[in-house]
């Protein structure tokens, strides 16, 4: 009898699990990450972490057990990726101050602190490109056991470089031949890194580079690298990089023509698969904005998390938008944005968004929203095709398309929801309304 009681009792309990475990998103108007026609009084359904069917209503039927979740009049989308966010450091104008203040607080304070306020921004999934090794790796694996909250993150830990720069040894790892670069990835990738970042490779010896890269790519890993210089990007190209990062320190108008060419070539041929570029523009492109209107640093979003003697420290940092030695040549370089991301675009690369978030006068918690909207009210994009490179594409190129990057079967429920049409104004998106990660609401 008691075992009868006892079973009835576990079934009950399990029940009610059950029930709690299925969600239904029902009413908004959802844009699900393939670039498509949106589907108008969607219905999303979801099971535990993972999304079981999506339809609209009327076709769908809705578990009699499932919480509904009402999105009607919203914009309904995949968490979004940053695909270049710096978890170590969040807007202060002084690199030497903050490594020397700070660093002792990157992995308990300041990394746990960025990532919280990417996910309240809707950033579900993001990329992490410099940072402590231990630290990246301590980061995000508290966030994969939940103990932290934030996106899923993908790592590089330090950057591969010919030499550090003083004083960042923790986070910027120098190559001296052949074997010291294979020796570095290598370290890398068995501290459980996702992701190589390299820089400064037009620095390096040709056999240094593709050392990295040949390296990398015996582990799976995909290496991104740094696209300042025209000759970063010649030998980048060379050594079969996956991805590129930023548009250019330069101040010329444009790319040149031979690596127009370069990119031309590699993106025909189709058995590579993309070539991926994250431009990470809107840092520089907004600048001047806000030099001029520097009330919108007075944001509390980016306090999140943060104690007061560290944002007390970046505000007074700030206080002089127009002094800052960072972006004394960003007046020159602006112009030639929007040139370059359209030369890009054209030559077939797959653009990404990336932020470079963390940067000076950047903050983790409006970085990626600020990218979309230059990408489409300054730059003319289609506003699907900014969500796509935020959603879709990104997912692709970390090769975990298989749960990410758009709301289908099967997927992990990364679901973001805004009130309003986000195609007709992406800057909705500066205030979402709805985050849920995993099929766990967060926000």
């Amino acid at each position: 009898m008691k075992k009868q009681i006892f079973f009835f009792i576990l079934l009950a309990y399990s029940l009610s699990a059950n029930a709690q475990s299925i969600k239904a998103f029902v009413g908004g108007t959802l844009i699900d990450g393939f670039g498509g026609e949106p589907i108008y009084n969607s219905v999303i359904i979801i099971e535990n972490e993972r999304i079981k069917t999506v339809g609209t209503i009327g076709s769908t039927a809705i578990p009699k057990n499932a919480e509904i979740i009402s999105t009607e009049g919203m914009s309904v989308l995949p968490g979004l990726w940053d695909m270049h966010v710096h978890l170590m450091i969040n807007g202060h104008s002084d690199y030497d101050h903050w490594d020397s203040a700070y660093m002792k607080d990157f992995e308990k304070v300041i990394m746990p602190a960025s990532a919280h306020q990417l996910l309240m921004a809707g950033v579900t999934s993001a990329r992490d490109l410099g940072g402590p090794l231990e630290a990246s790796i301590n980061v995000k694996r508290s966030i994969d056991k939940g103990e932290l909250l934030g996106p899923t993150l993908y790592v590089s830990g330090p950057f591969i470089q010919h030499k550090p720069y003083p004083h960042t040894e923790a986070y910027r790892w120098g190559v001296t031949g052949v074997e010291d670069a294979r020796a570095k990835v290598r370290k890398l990738a068995e501290a459980g890194v996702n992701v190589i970042k390299l820089i400064d490779q037009d620095e390096m010896t040709l056999e240094e580079a593709q050392a990295v890269v040949d390296e990398a790519h015996k582990y799976n890993l995909p290496v991104a690298a740094h696209s300042h210089r025209p000759n970063e990007i010649r030998v980048g190209m060379k050594i079969g990089v996956d991805c590129f990062e930023h548009t250019g320190l330069s101040s010329s108008p444009e790319y040149p023509e031979d690596i127009i060419q370069m990119i031309k070539e590699r993106t025909a041929q189709m058995n590579k698969g993309p070539l991926f570029w994250t431009p990470t523009v809107e840092g520089l492109y907004n600048y001047e904005y806000v030099r001029d209107h520097p009330e919108k640093l007075d944001d509390t979003s980016w306090h999140l998390d943060l104690p007061n003697n560290i944002i007390n420290d970046i505000k007074a940092s700030l206080k002089y938008p127009a002094r800052m030695p960072y972006f004394q040549l960003t007046p020159v370089r602006r112009p030639t944005l929007e040139k370059k991301i359209n030369q890009l675009k054209n030559a077939g690369v797959v653009l990404l968004v990336g932020t470079d978030s963390g940067i000076p006068m950047k903050f983790h918690s409006q970085s990626t929203w600020n990218e979309l909207d230059v990408w489409v009210n300054k730059f003319g994009f289609d506003p699907m095709y900014a969500i796509k490179a935020a959603t879709y594409w990104p997912a692709l190129a970390m090769r975990v398309e298989k749960d990410y990057g758009t709301l289908s079967e099967g997927k992990y429920a990364d679901i973001i929801a805004v009130k309003g049409d986000v195609l007709r104004y992406i800057d909705l998106l500066q205030k979402v309304d709805m985050v849920y990660k995993h099929g766990k609401k967060v926000k």
